[in-house]
């Protein structure tokens, strides 16, 4: 298609800033970015939108503008929703190069111009392909009318042969053939996948699994990052690089039963079009979730503001109705905690020393990891507690609502915490002891069909119980997820047991959080632990005489707070914002705004003080209880 086509299109509603004299050129794709170098996945031709995040300064438009010329983009299409008009340096550099330059107006997604470039070139390059592709838009439409991915999928069996699925980065099926994939080789092609986007290979990624061989497809949402991911392993800015980390564990994938080795550029460039429609389908996912997570984020804020059980119960009542429509009584609440670290502490995790022993530092290239976990966390959360795989044997399966809509999930700058609903288990008359009658009534919390058990102070059966089970998370996740975080992340989960009230919550989220460091405490890329594995401390500390939770926190905090008291030194902070970064350094430095240097001498001072030793274990729980019990 012609430059010229797109200023004759009103619905795109597109200005044109500069090169009236260059419209005829050939528009032969499309590619949004903001990238300050996206040179590596530019083949020419490209019209590139961008959002204009990579301008931090008026110098930084020429080289952004020289890089597109001397890949042979076609021309840029400059948003003005994050700097309102498009600025003058970005116009005068485009004039220079003779690089024609449209603005697009903050009314009009970038989807919208991608998908009609999209159906506009493909229908152009084949005619046997047109009709496919243009079919595709139906994926906009929302409904049963539209279909969403499947129908995209189903044209390419019925069209062209081709047996095809969208798959999550765990493998779960999101749409496809008929026929699913069996879940081994769908988590075994997901981690595939992630593992060449780490690699820096360039899609398609072809594999063969069980002796088929597969052609694998990512599919990035429009606001997501790149197209095709970047080398993790180069040294970049990645202060003004959107890293591939960003969304590596949580974009989709596109599965071709077919060798693509062997495609001609047509055929190419369909399924490549095939997953921008489908990345459209993406966005709109992600935008239907902001109400979910704004809800989380509010009952989150109350809980650790530590707001009246009242005012979180009435927030309550408005979140359930949303997460599970048409449910008559009030739903148990469960708690999932996770967190995504990259960098040194992720490397350390191999060992498990990452949690305990405090040596997470600096890349090896010696700069910082400037991926935050919490984002990280949260996309990813609510993509594996969507999987059957998950929640396929827990209350939350027999639910009507579709398990996307039921999941809500909030985020702090390094963790992410779910909010789950479980439909409230009616009670059940509890089983004869011993054929003396019934025995007593199961715990709060606990499923009417471990009351038997428990009275007859037999373990819990997991099986029973309503909520998401930690090991069932890991089980679905560790695989294709360990490729993803390669040699340099780690993911560590924390489920707590499901609460049935407000007051509930709050302690729900403390055991989802020590869960997660029990876990943090264990070898391994992806590891999880539930509240069944917890010790059994934080039942145990109301239990402890108060003259003896006195005389154990006297002699560990007293002098920390004596010379916190003559010299302003902030030790106990100190000590808390290092056991709750899991001894981690560069965290813990980076959450009190302090030179790591600053934060060894605060530790090594507390040491001194109380004659302990924070890289050992056992005095890290001294303190952690005596913390606790003040």
């Amino acid at each position: 298609m012609r430059l010229r086509a797109l200023l004759g299109t009103d619905a795109l509603g597109l200005r044109l800033l500069g090169g009236e004299d260059e419209l005829d050129r050939t528009v032969r794709g499309v590619m949004t970015t903001d990238l300050r170098d996206p040179s590596r996945y530019l083949s020419g031709g490209e019209l590139v939108l961008t959002g204009l995040a990579w301008r931090r300064r008026a110098e930084d438009s020429e080289p952004f503008v020289r890089i597109l010329v001397g890949a042979g983009v076609t021309a840029l299409a400059a948003g003005e929703a994050e700097l309102g008009e498009v600025p003058d340096d970005l116009i005068m550099a485009c004039e220079r190069h003779r690089l024609p330059l449209f603005a697009v107006s903050e009314d009009v997604a970038f989807a919208a111009v991608t998908e009609y470039v999209v159906r506009q070139v493909s229908g152009e390059r084949a005619g046997d392909l047109a009709a496919v592709v243009d079919r595709h838009r139906r994926l906009m439409t929302a409904g049963p009318a539209g279909g969403g991915p499947d129908v995209v999928l189903d044209l390419l069996g019925s069209d062209l042969d081709l047996r095809a699925w969208v798959l999550s980065p765990t493998g779960r099926r999101i749409a496809g053939a008929s026929e699913p994939l069996p879940p081994a080789r769908a988590a075994a092609l997901a981690g595939e996948h992630l593992a060449a986007i780490r690699a820096g290979r360039h899609s398609p990624y072809r594999t063969k699994v069980d002796g088929t061989t597969y052609s694998l497809f990512p599919v990035s949402g429009s606001g997501r990052g790149a197209a095709i991911p970047t080398d993790s392993r180069d040294v970049r800015d990645t202060r003004d690089v959107r890293d591939v980390r960003e969304t590596v564990l949580s974009d989709w994938l596109l599965v071709v039963e077919a060798d693509a080795g062997d495609w001609p550029a047509a055929r190419l460039d369909l399924l490549q079009g095939v997953t921008q429609l489908i990345a459209v389908e993406r966005d709109r996912r992600d935008a239907a979730r902001t109400v979910r997570r704004r809800l989380a984020q509010e009952v989150l804020e109350l809980v650790q503001a530590g707001a009246a059980p009242a005012e979180i119960a009435a927030r309550l009542r408005v979140t359930a109705p949303v997460l599970l429509p048409g449910l008559g009584a009030a739903p148990q609440w469960q708690v999932v905690v996770a967190r995504v670290e990259w960098g040194q502490g992720g490397r350390d995790a191999m060992d498990g020393t990452n949690a305990m022993d405090g040596t997470e530092g600096p890349d090896a290239d010696g700069t910082k990891t400037a991926v935050a976990g919490g984002p990280v966390a949260q996309a990813l959360l609510e993509e594996i507690l969507v999987d059957p795989a998950t929640v396929g044997g827990t209350a939350m399966a027999g639910v009507g609502a579709d398990s996307a809509d039921r999941i809500a999930v909030a985020r702090t700058e390094d963790e992410a915490i779910a909010l789950v609903p479980l439909p409230t288990t009616p009670p059940r008359t509890p089983e004869p002891v011993d054929g003396h009658g019934p025995g007593p009534g199961p715990r709060p919390g606990t499923a009417p069909g471990q009351a038997a058990r428990q009275a007859a102070g037999q373990a819990p059966d997991l099986a029973d119980d309503p909520g998401l089970h930690a090991d069932a998370l890991l089980a679905a996740v560790r695989g294709p997820l360990t490729a993803g975080l390669a040699d340099d992340g780690r993911l560590t989960l924390g489920v707590s047991a499901a609460v049935h009230s407000a007051e509930g919550l709050r302690g729900a989220l403390e055991e989802a959080r020590h869960a997660r460091r029990v876990a943090a405490a264990r070898p391994g890329r992806v590891c999880a632990a539930g509240h069944h594995e917890l010790a059994s401390h934080v039942l145990l500390l109301p239990f402890v005489p108060d003259d003896v939770r006195r005389a154990f926190t006297a002699r560990l905090l007293d002098p920390l707070r004596d010379y916190d008291r003559r010299h302003r030194a902030e030790l106990i902070p100190t000590l808390e914002a290092f056991l709750d970064c899991d001894g981690s350094w560069t965290r813990c430095a980076a959450r009190l705004h302090l030179h790591v240097n600053t934060l060894r001498y605060r530790v090594g001072r507390i040491e001194q003080l109380t004659g302990r030793d924070l890289s050992r274990l056992e005095d890290k729980l001294d303190f952690f209880l005596a913390l606790r019990m003040s």
